[in-house]
């Protein structure tokens, strides 16, 4: 393969990037004087408020004479507690995926009939087009799954005969077809990745009928096809949990942008895989489990709590690890108390973790999020509530699965597809207007200079 790195020297890159900072500095105080909401986040940390949604809230604060109030999290799919939702399939042991996308969607919980229905439809529609996985993936190997499910998704436009259409119908079936198809397309990268990039034998099976998205990822990615009940449940309940988190994280709020310029859902959708590839959003599980490995060659005694808090001073001091003075999978910008996925994963996880022989390594992540809040209070004079996140414990569940880090962030992808469409629909009926704020210009005046002058 020849790659276009070449095509630019190092010298020329760094003369071209010399000449882009020597003009393009803006002073930080000039943020404050002219009132930034940089990130789109008001001082107290609190969300720009950029619109109304009836898909999803999340709750991990009041608002009290002006401070913000810790309280525990909760977590709502469209006015069902997140709890509930997963107790009931939970209680009635069946997978809840299907359930909940069909509540993101629609509004209301599926009575029986709708939910067979549903779950059939998505069966239907596991399928490729004819050569797709030949002429969109394997021909085209990429060392991230992340940019093959956005290239293949946004590819998705050419095989469509009505893909500009953006009525509640097209966008409807556009939705559908891409819940259903995404965990195809990403087992198809995953196994062209591995022969190409890992030099790995890759194994392609043929779309099984009748299995849940949780079972049709285990299918497809493992060599036998074998799995069991429990991992397939294990997994389907990370995908509840990851399906949908509000219209305000970064991909989300990507997916409603593009939508409401009027562009087509494949397009959307690609932005907000795009923007879930950031290890800022997305890839966070990834970091955890890169951070416990450091923790294990670091800590002799797992079950030293002052051992570890001494590594865990390093970690935030940029003294080990990778330097980046963080505890990933602690602290949310939302929730303060306690994460309602966090608590709901490390409930059901531990079994199988155990019984998988990561049991220590799990407890290792219990003793990271019960000591990590006092760390940081002593190290940097904080107090401020601090509580895990769902990324401390779903690296681990998928680690537990024998599933491959590569695929970590993808599942991310293909849980949040339902929260998507979701969003993008809500936001071509109810938006109404092109989403643009506005950007303070602060370059100085310049006058034009003939170039033999300068």
């Amino acid at each position: 393969m020849e790659y276009i790195n070449a095509a630019i020297s190092q010298d020329t890159l760094t003369s071209l990037c010399d000449e882009f900072r020597k003009n393009n500095r803006i002073e930080p105080e000039k943020f404050e004087k002219y009132q930034v909401k940089r990130g789109l986040r008001n001082e107290d940390g609190s969300g720009v408020m950029a619109g109304l949604t009836l898909i999803c809230n999340v709750h991990g604060y009041v608002i009290n004479e002006g401070e913000r109030s810790p309280e525990e999290g909760r977590l709502t799919y469209r006015g069902v507690d997140i709890r509930d939702l997963v107790s009931g399939c939970i209680a009635e042991d069946r997978f809840g995926y299907e359930e909940t996308a069909w509540l993101l969607l629609f509004g209301r919980l599926p009575t029986k009939e709708q939910l067979d229905r549903y779950c059939q439809l998505l069966s239907d529609c596991r399928e490729m087009p004819g050569y797709f996985g030949e002429d969109m993936i394997v021909k085209a190997p990429s060392p991230n799954i992340m940019n093959k499910l956005a290239r293949s998704v946004l590819a998705m436009y050419s095989y469509d005969q009505n893909p500009d259409d953006i009525s509640m119908e097209n966008v409807l079936r556009q939705s559908v077809q891409l819940m259903a198809m995404l965990p195809t397309m990403m087992a198809c990268a995953y196994q062209v990745k591995r022969h190409h990039y890992d030099r790995e034998s890759m194994f392609f099976h043929p779309v099984k009928p009748g299995l849940s998205t949780a079972e049709t990822i285990l299918y497809n990615i493992r060599a036998d096809s074998a799995y069991t009940r429990e991992e397939a449940r294990l997994l389907d309940l990370c995908l509840m949990l990851h399906a949908e988190h509000g219209g305000g994280n970064n991909s989300t709020f990507a997916a409603r942008v593009l939508s409401s310029s009027g562009t087509d859902t494949y397009s959307a959708m690609a932005a907000a895989i795009g923007s879930l590839k950031g290890p800022r959003h997305g890839g966070a599980n990834i970091k955890v489990m890169e951070m416990l490995d450091y923790i294990k060659e670091g800590v002799r005694d797992w079950e030293d709590d002052e051992e570890i808090c001494r590594f865990l001073e390093k970690l935030i001091l940029r003294e080990a690890g990778d330097r980046s003075g963080l505890i990933y999978g602690m602290g949310h910008a939302v929730y303060t108390l306690s994460d309602p996925r966090a608590v709901i994963l490390k409930k059901y996880a531990y079994d199988l973790a155990e019984k998988k022989g990561f049991g220590g390594e799990f407890r290792l992540l219990e003793a990271v999020e019960r000591l990590t809040p006092g760390v940081f209070a002593k190290v940097k004079g904080n107090d401020k509530a601090m509580c895990a996140n769902v990324d401390l414990y779903s690296g681990m569940v998928y680690r537990s699965l024998g599933i491959d880090k590569d695929l970590y962030t993808p599942l991310f992808a293909v849980a949040r597809m339902a929260g998507w469409s979701a969003h993008r629909i809500e936001e071509i009926l109810t938006g109404g207007r092109i989403i643009r704020p506005a950007y303070k210009a602060v370059a100085r005046p310049l006058p034009y200079v003939p170039l033999a002058d300068r």
